[in-house]
């Protein structure tokens, strides 16, 4: 990093100074942000004293600090978060706009039984069921960055029901079971509430096969691209005004079966510096029809086939207007990859998931740490390119963070 990029870290730093108040606070995390922004594999506290200080006797001093910092000061995360966010959008939105929101969840694998919220549950980041906490995240995306803005703890229903574990990891009453869907729409609504730019919300079947989920997103005024599972019902939509006609209710899977191979094309798209990928889509107009029997508004119903497979294999309802092209549609659609590099950035250059702590306020404090910092470098990594229209030609922002770190 050079010296004009550490007098804007510290400025960076200082920023956030009336947020925090007391002095100690206030020297914690400048100690502990500079632990998660500095070379080493590991970012808990104990390797960050370690590196930090020149003795036993420092480092196990700094070590207490750092403790005490991150698991038993008392301020709040939100705002530390939303100060983060709105600094890194300042440089981000020189190259674009804010296009979409993107919700998804990453696994904190741990090995004990004591950290907050944690149990053998499924993950992505483990490709199975597992013993890990999940956090739900809300990432904002331009066409050429992407911006965790918000985390939240998933509590398995296990620990809600047993209040006495929930005191042992320090977790307040307040504090019980949500499922994910509606741990993403509190950070939307919370995001929205900030005034942060609204962009497309892309989510996986685990929150798009919610109808609850997506009835909030349209009262949020949100347009959405989310997948669904095969079973969700939907009925066909053909024709418009009055010769518009809508078929029974089916699930898509059945839909998908039924439809003309003219119905199909093949379709390209990149994910990143990936080759080129192709799959067959067929994109048509639909009434998503969920368990209450009352028809949705009318959108489009995204099916792919993988090049290498006669059976559909995924489902995706998808707002946009009538009149985007069926390659626009896609692409859009498959824009949720940028949550997967933020998650490998994050873990792997800022330790988001090295927390070593039982605490939950613990574990929302080293999140928010390692969210600001990742706000910083995306910052960085925008100011070192043209804004847009001027860089055509050069590398990805998104290849710059190790750089820019």
């Amino acid at each position: 990093m050079n010296s004009e990029a550490e007098a804007r870290l510290r400025e960076y730093v200082a920023g956030v100074g009336r947020l925090l108040g007391d002095k100690r606070r206030r020297e914690g995390f400048a100690l502990y942000a500079a632990g998660l922004l500095s070379d080493g594999e590991r970012k808990s506290v104990e390797p960050i004293a370690a590196r930090t200080c020149g003795s036993p006797r420092e480092a196990d001093a700094m070590h207490r600090k750092l403790l005490r910092f991150v698991g038993e000061s008392k301020w709040e995360d939100r705002p530390i978060r939303e100060y983060a966010a709105k600094y890194a959008l300042v440089q981000m939105q020189r190259h674009g706009p804010v296009l979409s929101w993107i919700i998804d969840d990453t696994g904190f694998l741990k090995q004990g039984k004591l950290s907050p919220c944690v149990q053998r549950q499924y993950t992505g980041s483990a490709g199975k069921v597992t013993n890990c906490q999940v956090g739900v995240s809300l990432t904002l995306a331009t066409a050429h960055a992407h911006l965790p803005i918000d985390m939240q703890l998933y509590m398995p229903e296990s620990w809600a029901e047993d209040r006495a574990r929930c005191r042992a990891a320090k977790i307040p009453d307040t504090v019980g079971y949500r499922p994910k869907w509606k741990i993403a729409v509190e950070m939307m609504e919370a995001a929205s509430a900030a005034g942060f730019p609204p962009g497309l919300v892309l989510a996986d079947s685990d929150y798009g096969n919610k109808a609850e989920f997506r009835d909030r997103l349209d009262e949020l005024g949100l347009q959405y691209a989310v997948a669904v599972q095969k079973t969700s019902m939907v009925r066909r939509v053909r024709g418009t005004g009055k010769r518009r006609e809508a078929g029974e209710r089916q699930s898509v899977e059945d839909l998908a079966f039924e439809l003309d191979p003219n119905d199909i094309r093949k379709v390209s798209w990149r994910e990143g510096t990936k080759a080129t990928m192709h799959a067959r889509f067929a994109i048509i107009r639909v009434e998503p029809m969920p368990k209450d029997g009352n028809p949705r508004r009318e959108q489009w119903l995204v099916i792919e086939w993988p090049d290498d497979s006669h059976l559909p294999g995924k489902y995706a309802l998808v707002t946009l207007p009538r009149d985007m092209s069926r390659k626009q549609i896609v692409r859009t659609l498959k824009e949720r990859w940028r949550t997967e590099r933020a998650y490998q950035d994050l873990k792997g250059e800022l330790g988001l998931d090295h927390f070593e702590g039982r605490s939950y306020s613990g574990w929302n404090h080293h999140v928010s740490m390692a969210l600001y910092c990742y706000a910083f470098l995306v910052a960085e990594q925008a100011r070192a390119f043209p804004p847009s229209g001027a860089g055509a030609g050069q590398a990805r922002p998104d290849d710059a963070l190790r750089r820019a770190a």
